[in-house]
């Protein structure tokens, strides 16, 4: 476990699909030995409920997750050795937090599944995807020896 970073911080949009997301699998497969938490760049009212769903299919509950913005973090930033944005948008906003802390960037290309019409089914999908996609990413990043997979 060398490699695992003790603190890492998710970003996105609005901190209500991508990077909870993020969050919660991360926090699923490393539990309390990586300090893990999620922000976005704007203000949202509360978690996407696809998300909520999404997430219960896998035994994560983001049913109480609370929206963060980069403003609630202003003066803990410094604290994580690793920001991984998942939106364009973030990736600009957490390269900002390099001026005047020192940690590691990386930004991770994730689709946004809110942009997709259709059935509930169709949506679900999405964010399904979506969600495969970032728990796919996590075990290629991190180093997973002894730790069963979620």
């Amino acid at each position: 476990m060398a490699d695992l970073p003790g603190a890492v911080l998710f970003v996105c949009n609005f901190n209500a699909v991508r990077s909870p997301m993020a969050e919660g699998l991360m926090k699923g497969l490393f539990g309390n030995r990586v300090f893990i938490d999620s922000v976005g760049v704007r203000q949202s009212e509360g978690p996407d409920p696809f998300m909520v769903s999404v997430m219960e299919e896998v035994g994560i509950d983001m049913s109480r997750h609370k929206p963060k913005t980069f403003d609630d973090f202003e003066d803990e930033t410094e604290s994580y050795d690793l920001v991984i944005s998942l939106s364009p948008e973030a990736h600009h906003r957490a390269i900002e937090l390099t001026r005047w802390a020192s940690l590691e960037v990386e930004y991770w290309m994730t689709f946004d599944p809110t942009s997709i019409e259709g059935s509930r089914e169709v949506i679900l999908d999405a964010y399904r995807q979506v969600r495969e996609h970032i728990r796919q990413r996590i075990q290629d990043r991190f180093p997973i020896d002894a730790v069963s997979a979620i």
